[in-house]
């Protein structure tokens, strides 16, 4: 008798999707990130299944987060340096972060096609997604997707984040180097710019360092020198580097990789990289233990039917909204405990 067809989601088909992803199947590895950035309960199962499985073989690529300005050609950087680092001999993979619409919950997920000539190359692979409501200009899956693509054997992985913001530092927090893209310009944008994201910074890179904003490129470049000198430098082993490049005609592209590639050394060799990874395995995974848990809350029945009397309670001010929120942790540590 032949044996059925494993069941969409179930931890049966998640072993041959592993396989698959192995083997460098691209639409595999399509389903792979699908099925983890799922919210479908059944399909938890499968994909921390899938998740155990394909581990074993993550954990060797250059890991680079991309965050900047709106409009500072993120990008169009992205497509140049992956381009420059598959001519070099590698496979790259590009997760990018799209902003969802705070009304419809929608998302255009442009990154691909502003990324056309990268998406063609067979050695690289674009994944955008939905920045849903995660905070920290990464999606909630996105360490997930990361693992699926190095399972794949991209030995690149480059984290595109939706834009600069105060709380978008979680890129930080899942690779190995931080790479902020800045406009030319110092001045009132050195001070719009965020302590907590320029601390974290390992490389900044003024871009549109072409045409007549070259001078001006060169000055602002000098102005974050300057300042990343009040700064507490994120690594002992590696001081933070400020270039200036044109994404748009190439230039500093190269020097960008190759400041990357030193980066990767430094850490390495010192034992740093080994260590910031561990930090951030055991903050991924309290980050799931919060998240878990409050989709555990919201998905209880006697907190579902007793939210909107105690939302409607602290809206009016009947009620404070701390006071409300114990009474809804009340019900469901009570429920958990009988």
């Amino acid at each position: 008798m032949a044996s059925s067809k494993p069941k969409p989601g179930s931890v049966q088909e998640s072993e041959v999707l592993a396989s698959c992803v192995l083997e460098g199947n691209r639409r595999a590895l399509a389903q792979a990130i699908t099925l983890v950035e799922s919210t479908r309960s059944d399909h938890r199962a499968a994909a921390s299944d899938l998740l155990q499985r394909l581990m074993p073989y993550a954990g060797n690529s250059i890991r680079l987060g991309i965050s900047g300005v709106p409009g500072v050609g993120k990008s169009t950087f992205v497509e140049a340096l992956g381009n420059h680092v598959i001519d070099a001999g590698h496979r790259v993979a590009v997760l990018t972060v799209d902003p969802s619409s705070a009304i419809s919950g929608g998302s255009i997920l442009g990154d691909k096609t502003r990324m056309e000539l990268l998406s063609r190359r067979p050695e690289a692979y674009i994944r955008p997604s939905p920045a849903g409501k995660t905070l920290g200009g990464v999606t909630r899956r996105s360490r997930e997707a990361l693992i699926l693509c190095e399972a794949a054997g991209f030995d690149v992985v480059i984290v595109e984040t939706v834009g600069v913001g105060q709380s978008e530092t979680k890129v930080a927090d899942m690779t190995d180097m931080f790479v902020l893209l800045l406009l030319p310009g110092g001045g009132d944008e050195l001070q719009g710019i965020k302590r907590g994201i320029m601390e974290l910074a390992d490389l900044v890179l003024i871009n549109k360092a072409d045409d007549e904003l070259e001078v001006l490129a060169e000055r602002s470049a000098s102005e974050y020198r300057n300042a990343l000198r009040l700064l507490q430098p994120r690594s002992v082993d590696w001081k933070v580097k400020v270039r200036t490049c044109s994404a748009r005609d190439g230039k500093g592209v190269t020097e960008a990789w190759q400041l990357a590639l030193q980066h990767r050394d430094a850490l390495e060799s010192s034992g740093e990289l080994t260590l910031r990874r561990a930090t951030q395995a055991r903050d991924w995974m309290w980050s799931e233990v919060s998240d878990s848990l409050i989709a555990e809350l919201q998905s209880d029945m006697e907190v579902r039917r007793q939210t909107p009397i105690l939302e409607a309670a602290a809206s009016d001010g009947r009620i404070p909204p701390t006071v409300a929120a114990r009474q809804l942790l009340d019900i469901f540590l009570k429920r958990q405990n009988n």
